[in-house]
């Protein structure tokens, strides 16, 4: 099947349980609404998962897939994404991945695969050149992510689980090559179903509906990131790890369990000292033209595996090896988030959670939980603020679930049912939150607290880009306008990750002049002051969509490449709209599954108390990579806390939800939803 002579979606629906496997062709209607990668997997769960059913149970649903423009040489397009459900919140769940599995797959002639049923014994996934086969896998189980791809055939494009997926710690994650499919526990949700692995390789070429056209356009766009002063100066720079000092200077990065917003010690886990004293290169994803990638060396040690067996790491003749270095979650969270500052110890945190297959934003922050449970008395972990000696044993032990281990690998939400005070326990709909304070970001704390999928920067609109982290500077305490921000940016990232783009790739819609001017120029100062102020002109926006015929390298140029690789007629409004029907089928498949607007809240913490003065501030210094807009954050008498039930009534009224947080059956009409 055909659409205007572009060749539609075809997955594989594959039955664990029986063994068997068929082809699923994607319908017309399917394709052109719901493009590919997680809104076309949102619209596939809400056809095929159960209601109701466990995220482990055996007749649970898995849906990985990509976006058409895999592997077609756009730029930032090799990603893969995987749908599921959330195993930390009961809602749904989508995890972004790089690495060669996605690519591996389309060119082995599928789209996408549909997992379903439990092996009777550990087992992998084969894709080669349309032939699917399901193989016994007992001789993989145990092993590390690591250690688990060099046994697969190197050519191959991986996805596996660790010890976390095979114990179903429920914050697992799953591994392609370096890169991690880390977030709401898809290691677990793989690992309930005996699945330890999925390899692909094929020879066949993405189509592309005009490629005269297509080429010239990615030469130019590629051109146009490389150009700009954040996806061609900044990221490739420092990377993520670069935000560090400035949510600092902001107040906006998480310290000691989410209780401050600024830290002295900081900078000693910034992306400028990494790439100072660490750094050996960057790197990056097949086609990203971005590399924000940190390499970096480790230390060679034996590195042990669940069974208790050591294997030796590969390493040069000085005893040290090349790995991936930590993003600016990982640093904000192994670091000012316990009260660290040793970038050591951070690289190695991050190196042994990507060979347990766990999820470095969770286990950080459910052992933050632990620490202060032990600090206020409550429960003894063996886990202090500040000490970091024990952490890489103890996230063995998380993944084994030894002993009362296993309580930190269910998550902080499940810990403070167990332990009481969910009001540190800094999560959202059960995931644990990203690394920006959101009392210094209020609205990322609404994006927090309305994500689809839970704490989650991303999902939640980042709008801390524009608040805390970013040039420019809107007041990042004020409620007005952060509805319609939220909205926003949530329907153009959404519609991004549907095509199948790293949101990175979107970073360039703010305008590079104020990245040269600086954010504390008049000009900068003045755009912050008006978008902070124009919640009913962006309203205004999200309602003519139709009316945007246009595309732009300025704003979504992902349109374009869309429509000139698959023959819709891709603009920018109609990616847009793409994007709101996306956010709506996730929240469609929440409230089926019985979450409402009841559950888009935050942590009493960030609601009730107002961020206190941060440690005494006895060494301004202690930021030698600060810039002027990058000191201390000043204090304001009265700091306030997250007005999120003013932002909530607002929020789902741009949104066209009932004052419950409910969507409306003439919204699901609009957008051409059916139930």
């Amino acid at each position: 099947m055909k659409h205007a002579g572009y060749p539609l979606p075809l997955y594989a629906k594959i039955d664990l349980t029986g063994g068997t496997v068929e082809d699923f062709p994607i319908p017309e209607d399917y394709f052109k609404k719901f493009l590919g990668g997680k809104t076309l997997a949102a619209r596939l769960l809400l056809d095929l998962f159960p209601q109701g059913a466990d995220a482990l149970d055996p007749q649970a649903v898995i849906i990985i897939n990509t976006g058409p423009l895999n592997g077609t040489g756009a730029p930032s397009s090799s990603r893969f994404n995987m749908s599921f459900k959330n195993v930390l919140s009961g809602g749904i769940a989508s995890s972004n991945c790089g690495g060669l599995f996605g690519v591996m797959m389309k060119r082995a002639g599928y789209d996408g695969i549909i997992i379903s049923g439990r092996a009777a014994v550990p087992s992998r996934i084969e894709i080669v050149d349309g032939t699917v086969s399901v193989i016994n896998a007992e001789e993989l189980w145990g092993l590390d992510t690591e250690a688990v791809q060099e046994k697969l055939p190197h050519h191959f494009g991986k996805l596996v689980i660790g010890p976390a997926g095979e114990n179903l710690v429920r914050y697992a994650s799953a591994a392609s090559g370096e890169r991690m499919a880390g977030r709401c526990g898809g290691g677990a949700a793989l690992g309930s179903k005996n699945l330890k692995a999925l390899s692909a390789y094929g020879t066949k070429m993405p189509p592309v509906y005009n490629q005269e056209k297509f080429k010239p356009f990615l030469k130019k766009w590629i051109t146009f990131i490389r150009n700009h002063p954040m996806t061609g100066d900044a990221l490739p720079h420092y990377g993520t790890v670069g935000l560090v000092n400035k949510a600092n200077a902001s107040g906006a990065l998480p310290v000691h369990n989410f209780t401050y917003g600024y830290s002295e010690t900081a900078d000693a886990v910034s992306g400028e000292t990494l790439a100072e004293t660490l750094l050996t290169r960057n790197s990056g994803c097949i086609s990203c033209p971005i590399r924000c990638e940190r390499r970096v060396m480790l230390k060679s040690t034996p590195r042990e595996m669940a069974g208790g067996a050591a294997i030796a790491d590969a390493a040069t003749e000085d005893g040290e090896r090349e790995i991936k270095g930590p993003e600016y979650e990982t640093a904000g969270f192994f670091g000012p988030n316990i009260d660290a500052a040793d970038l050591p110890a951070v690289i190695r945190l991050n190196y042994i959670c990507d060979i347990l297959g766990m999820d470095t934003i969770s286990a950080s922050s459910s052992i933050a939980f632990a620490m202060e449970l032990k600090e206020k008395g409550i429960a003894d972990f063996g886990l202090e603020f500040g000490d970091v000696k024990n952490i890489e044993e103890i996230l063995y032990k998380i993944a084994r679930r030894e002993g009362v281990y296993s309580d930190i690998a269910n998550g902080s939400k499940w810990m403070s049912e167990k332990y009481g005070h969910k009001e540190f326990a800094m999560n959202a709909k059960g995931l644990e939150m990203a690394s920006y304070e959101p009392r210094r970001s209020v609205g990322m704390g609404l994006g927090y607290a309305v994500s689809n999928r839970g704490g989650c920067h991303l999902n939640g609109g980042y709008l801390a880009l524009l608040e805390s982290v970013g040039v420019l500077s809107l007041d990042a305490q004020s409620p007005s306008s952060k509805a319609e921000l939220t909205v926003f940016m949530q329907d153009a990232l959404e519609s991004v990750s549907a095509a199948g783009f790293c949101l990175f790739s979107a970073q360039t819609f703010v305008p590079g002049i104020l990245f040269h001017l600086g954010p504390n120029h008049p000009v900068t100062r003045i755009a912050g002051k008006v978008m902070t102020h124009a919640g009913l002109v962006v309203r205004l926006l999200l309602g003519i969509k139709p009316l945007l015929h246009f595309n732009s390298f300025f704003l979504l140029p992902h349109a374009e490449a869309i429509r000139l690789a698959t023959g819709i007629p891709m603009y920018t409004g109609s990616f847009l709209r793409l994007g709101e029907r996306s956010y709506n089928l996730e929240r469609l498949f929440n409230q089926r599954e019985g979450l409402s607007g009841a559950d888009d809240s935050l942590p009493g913490r960030l609601t009730e108390t107002p961020q206190p003065l941060a440690k005494p501030l006895t060494r301004p210094e202690a930021l030698p990579h600060a810039e002027p807009s990058m000191k201390p954050p000043a204090r304001k008498k009265g700091d306030a806390v997250v007005p999120l039930k003013k932002m909530l009534k607002q929020y789902y009224k741009v949104r066209g939800w009932d004052a419950a947080g409910r969507i409306r059956e003439r919204k699901l009409k609009r957008l051409g939803i059916t139930v």
